[in-house]
């Protein structure tokens, strides 16, 4: 049976992350035991900060507590009601209960590229191409039990019976379907949790049933590594690859198998296409680019035509989007709180500006929100800073001009000569922002 795994996975991350220390083998041979004992995270909370925000109604925006941990880097997020997961370099994921280490689980393959919860759930994407699924045990809820692995083991023999199972992967190599053979950089489930959609840096998108957590289809999307794919509105899937494109796909349902046409491409350039989100609403989708610029496309036009939003000068690294906000963060160090009115124009309402290096993703819990109603939001921004910063967002627009939205966090921007020069490094690799020639 050929093998689909490969021997360059750990020579490509350290090329992605080539201007980030490496955990050293001390620090890393203490998360072999219990992840909650041999914890490496800290609590920072900015009490100035808290006090003046005590008041749910006020308009405060920006930091109420720093997770700082002590090596290795954040590289994933995912929120929902009071529980905070982290996912980063080392073995473990995280679990953070109102702010607080409440507990952790720990994989064999290392970085932890995605997470993404599905009721009583958790998938996690890594970078040996595996999705291993995790759930809460009632009796302990602080213990977590691998309850899977996609594919499972028993799915690769099945298929690896049959020669037609195999496809080129490479040049003279060739693999399972059903099996990713490089890193997951993506992960994202349909409205209804019954899907479950997982992107590669093989080219490929691969949709699994949540259910029984088999393989439905693998789908040869882009010409480069896939950086990002969301499940948006009217069955539509979206896919971002550092290729350039951003592609649009739809699911049709015929009979009892999924099947996904392509429908056409959205935005096709040299710059990478870095993320994508669709807002809770369903009514835009947002790509985030390697150039800096955030495009969309408004489902009410087609999808046509597309418009470009302005601010950050170096790469968007990560989107997240709640209500009619969308956040941007970026190389620079920096989030941008956009914020979408009625009739469709974004103003930039806020920069977030905390962290000391890029910021590599977030999360903004949709199950709670901070106030009445839309008012305020809870933002988590992870950062290869080995930080994650909690900030409070409120949804009032303050009075300022178009062209120079304000810093409302006490931190400066601290972007810095390290920070471009690491841009430099990260994307003379290709992975980034360049097409492979």
């Amino acid at each position: 049976m050929p093998d689909s795994q490969h021997d360059s996975s750990d020579d490509n991350e350290q090329l992605w992350d080539s201007y980030s220390s490496p955990p050293s083998s001390d620090k890393m041979s203490s998360t072999q035991s219990s992840p909650v004992a041999n914890s490496l995270w800290s609590y920072r909370e900015q009490h100035e900060a808290v006090n003046d925000c005590m008041d749910l109604y006020s308009n405060y925006t920006g930091i109420l507590a720093s997770l700082v941990r002590e090596e290795g880097n954040v590289y994933s997020l995912a929120a929902i009601e009071d529980m905070l997961y982290t996912g980063s370099d080392s073995k473990n994921i995280r679990v953070w209960k109102n702010r607080k280490e409440f507990t952790g689980f720990k994989s064999k393959s290392g970085l932890v590229k995605s997470i993404v919860i599905a009721d009583d759930k958790i998938f996690t994407g890594h970078r040996d191409g595996k999705i291993r699924v995790w759930h809460a045990s009632v009796k302990n809820p602080s213990v977590y039990n691998k309850i899977g692995t996609l594919p499972s083991l028993t799915s690769i023999v099945e298929k690896a019976m049959k020669p037609k199972n195999y496809t080129e992967v490479r040049r003279n190599h060739r693999a399972i379907w059903i099996k990713h053979f490089d890193v997951i950089s993506s992960l994202d489930l349909t409205e209804d949790r019954s899907l479950l959609y997982s992107g590669s840096w093989d080219k490929t998108i691969k949709v699994w049933k949540v259910s029984n957590f088999k393989c439905l289809e693998s789908i040869p999307a882009h010409d480069d590594v896939v950086n990002a794919v969301v499940a948006g509105f009217d069955d539509y899937v979206f896919s971002g690859s550092a290729d350039g494109a951003v592609k649009v796909w739809r699911r049709e349902i015929p009979g009892k198998r999924t099947k996904h046409s392509f429908v056409h491409t959205l935005l096709n350039q040299e710059c990478a296409v870095t993320s994508l989100v669709v807002n809770p609403s369903g009514t835009v989708v947002y790509a985030g680019l390697s150039d800096g610029l955030l495009h969309f496309w408004e489902r009410d036009k087609l999808l046509s035509g597309g418009r470009v939003l302005r601010w950050h000068k170096v790469a968007v690294l990560c989107l997240a989007a709640a209500g009619s906000l969308v956040f941007s963060g970026s190389v620079d160090t920096n989030i941008c709180v956009w914020r979408r009115d009625d009739g469709g124009e974004h103003k930039c309402m806020y920069v977030l500006s905390g962290h000391s290096e890029p910021v590599r993703c977030l999360a903004v819990d949709m199950s709670r929100r901070d106030g009445i109603g839309e008012q305020s939001w809870t933002l988590y921004s992870g950062s290869l800073d080995r930080s994650v910063k909690i900030w409070r967002v409120c949804m009032q627009t303050p009075q300022i001009d178009e062209q120079d939205p304000p810093s409302p966090s006490k931190h400066k921007n601290r972007s810095s000569k390290s920070c471009n020069g690491g841009f430099q490094s990260f994307t003379d690799q290709g992975r980034l922002n360049q097409r492979r020639k």
